[in-house]
């Protein structure tokens, strides 16, 4: 079969009934516009590297669902910088942690604990700008959003801890949680805040 010459929409189709290279011919159409899309967000090509895998994996075990009269590439971005989003968190969540053990060591008089996250200034930096660029989106959130998802995104609270601070029940943290990344994707797609 000539995968060169089939539409997005007929490829999406063969790879739905599990046709490989129909997968291969989707991944080469549209990996560039991934990694370009997610790449602004990360200091490390690994990070862009994981985010670009990672999305690819989950647009395909999710393509069975994809409506084929919608156009695949806006699907597939917006997948793409959710998973940004949640890989973002969970590297600042290292950091954190990274941080808390770096202040516990110091406080027990230990140096190595120093050694294991020193960072350079051209590192301090990107991870600056990256948290501002992040903060910016947050920022832009609607009201009802923004609390929750600074909780959530920056000090990093779990789901019961948000729900108790806020005073709010645990599924609609869960809910505005999820939304809330919902916008950030929307707002990143768009590029509204730079």
């Amino acid at each position: 079969m000539d995968y060169l010459h089939l539409t997005e929409k007929e490829l999406v189709e063969h790879a739905i009934q599990g046709d490989q290279m129909a997968y291969r011919a989707l991944y080469q159409i549209h990996e560039r516009a991934v990694r370009s899309r997610v790449s602004g967000y990360f200091q490390w090509k690994a990070d862009v590297d994981d985010v670009v895998s990672e999305s690819f994996q989950k647009a395909f075990a999710a393509l069975k669902s994809f409506d084929t009269e919608r156009e695949f590439r806006p699907w597939l971005v917006t997948i793409a910088t959710r998973t940004a989003l949640d890989h973002l968190s969970s590297i600042h969540r290292e950091d954190e942690k990274k941080e808390g053990i770096k202040q516990k060591a110091t406080a027990e008089g230990n140096e190595a604990g120093a050694e294991l996250t020193d960072t350079t200034p051209e590192e301090e930096i990107i991870n600056d700008e990256v948290h501002q660029r992040l903060m910016q989106y947050i920022d832009e959130l609607p009201s009802l959003y923004k609390d929750v998802m600074i909780k959530y995104m920056i000090d990093e609270l779990e789901y019961g801890e948000i729900a108790g601070e806020l005073g709010l029940e645990l599924n609609t943290v869960r809910t505005r949680i999820r939304r809330g990344k919902q916008h950030l994707a929307e707002m990143m797609l768009r590029g509204e805040v730079e």
